[in-house]
């Protein structure tokens, strides 16, 4: 019996829409979403998409913008594909009615951290809702596409789960929880694309989505898939600082239109002793860097982002959506500076993918803050997220149309087996365990990092695996559960990671290897 859908995707973000639409033309795609349609980072995205439009920039410029931020880590085919991969991306985008924003006749673009040209498209200050609703419009309207909510992805379902044991590696989709009937459901497929986001919620302070768990590097870690460069986790240098308010994104944009950062204790810029060039357009490595210092040095809760020296209709023009959340918070940044502070914001490792999406295991392909690319290196240029989800999104949809003949019928598939575990009696377990994790990993695998705190984290790991493993044993999953399997082991890889890197480079600074080695080298991790 054939399955119902050819093509399994997990995630239901920029990467994974991208790839439904372009299978769609020939296939029947199921895509799973965590929460609801829209609950994921995309949406999230404050700054835009970097593509290189005006006469006056080059590829180039941007592959070299792109390099110096991933400190030479980055792999240049890649760069080269995704950057060339730009301008037809925008106009996709544009023909399903992303409203990006104009000047005159051209699209207006603005400039960020890192770049050295302006090449920011972008609408207002909320670019990922307006291109994750376009993208959900597009899907919603094509029959051969279905849109399936509310499904927490356990793990994929390979050779080890057919009816007669094959023993082959190959992926036939994934088990997933639906959350409204709490059954485990099987969802097949010929193929399957991981397109599940990052691991954010592995830190204390996160601008990611609650969602963002490492569920899907997780999954392909256990299935056998490589990992690369965990190591490299980006912190957004200003996360708007408020007790009440969670994970608000002040976007990097607004020191591109001018923002300074002010020490609030000594009311001056301070990026001059850090960066005296590139200032407050430094890299977010950089920069994030010396936010912390001044917090450590000075003994601050946060510090200044100011741009109240610009015309008033100026800053509430470009920052609408900013500037209206933060008049309802009593900050009114037309005239006073917004308390900033970073928070972990990009997972730049992940599952190893070549330039069509492949991942290690066959009929596995992965796209977007779920992947190492070879795109980011050692540090994310700002607004080339959103540019890799559409171009390794579309990058996979036509490998497995151009090699779908090789892709064999699913055999049948083993259900989901609950008949050895019960329900909970012990919730705050989960709780208890999550809220560990977050920690020590904000204390010691952080901006700024010691062999002794990556030890320490890693003893807390072995002790908190025993622990995790009995429960996941002995009870029924739920989607904390699953979260917290998923945690934990995106915790252990991105310590792993970190303790064999033996050098600073990019967004991994450890006081212990404060050098740099002569030649950049991936951290590979061999399941």
């Amino acid at each position: 019996m054939s399955a119902p859908y050819d093509i399994v995707i997990v995630g239901s973000g920029a990467a994974g829409l991208t790839a439904a639409i372009s299978l769609a033309e020939k296939h029947r795609v199921l895509v799973l979403a965590k929460g609801n349609l829209s609950q994921g980072s995309t949406a999230w995205a404050q700054g835009g998409i970097a593509a290189v439009l005006d006469e006056g920039d080059t590829f180039e410029n941007h592959i070299r913008d792109t390099m110096i931020a991933g400190a030479g880590l980055n792999r240049r085919d890649t760069v080269e594909r995704v950057i060339a991969g730009a301008p037809g991306a925008i106009q996709r985008l544009i023909d399903m009615g992303v409203p990006f924003n104009k000047d005159k006749d051209a699209l207006h673009l603005t400039r960020e951290g890192g770049h050295s040209h302006r090449r920011i498209v972008h609408v207002d200050d909320a670019t990922g809702w307006a291109v994750q609703e376009a993208l959900l419009k597009t899907a919603r309207a094509n029959p051969n596409i279905t849109l399936l909510p509310h499904q927490v992805a356990i793990d994929l379902i390979t050779g080890h789960h057919e009816e007669k044991f094959s023993g082959s590696g190959r992926v036939w989709g994934v088990y997933a929880l639906d959350q409204e009937s709490g059954k485990v459901q099987a969802h097949t497929g010929r193929a399957t694309i991981i397109a599940s986001g990052g691991a954010g919620r592995v830190y204390q302070f996160s601008t990611a989505p609650r969602g963002a768990t490492g569920d899907g590097i997780a999954m392909a870690w256990r299935a056998g898939a490589r990992v690369s460069n965990m190591e490299m986790m980006q912190f957004h240098p200003t996360c708007l600082y408020n007790l009440e308010v969670k994970n608000f994104l002040i976007t990097e944009a607004v020191r591109g239109e001018g923002g300074r950062l002010i020490n609030p204790r000594t009311g001056k810029r301070f990026m001059e002793f850090y960066d005296p060039t590139r200032m407050e357009l430094a890299p977010r490595d950089v920069v994030a860097r010396a936010i912390d210092a001044e917090i450590k040095r000075f003994g601050l809760d946060y510090v200044h982002l100011d741009i109240s020296h610009q015309p008033p209709e100026f800053v509430a023009g470009h920052f609408p959506n900013i500037h209206e959340k933060l008049l309802g918070l009593g900050i009114d940044m037309t005239k006073e500076p917004i308390p900033v502070v970073p928070a972990q914001h990009y997972t730049c490792g992940g599952i190893l993918i070549d330039l069509q999406g492949r991942t290690d295991l066959p009929g596995l392909y992965a796209a977007g803050e779920a992947t190492e690319s070879g795109l980011h290196g050692a540090n994310r240029l700002a607004s080339n997220s959103l540019l890799e989800c559409f171009v390794f999104g579309e990058a996979a949809a036509r490998d497995i149309m151009a090699r779908w003949e090789e892709f064999e019928e699913v055999p049948p598939i083993r259900p989901w087996d609950e008949s050895r575990v019960t329900d909970s009696d012990e919730e705050v377990v989960i709780k208890q365990n999550w809220t560990e994790i977050r920690r020590f990993m904000w204390n010691y695998v952080g901006i700024v990092r010691t062999t002794k705190r990556l030890e320490r984290a890693q003893h807390r790991i072995q002790l908190l695996n025993g622990e995790v493993a009995d429960y996941y044993g002995n009870f029924r999953v739920t989607s904390d559960l699953v979260e917290l399997r998923n945690l934990l082991q995106t915790a252990e890889l991105i310590v792993r990671s970190a303790l064999k890197r033996k050098e600073s480079r990019g967004l991994h600074y450890t006081t212990d290897y404060p050098e740099l080695l002569p030649v950049a080298e991936d951290t590979v991790i061999v399941p």
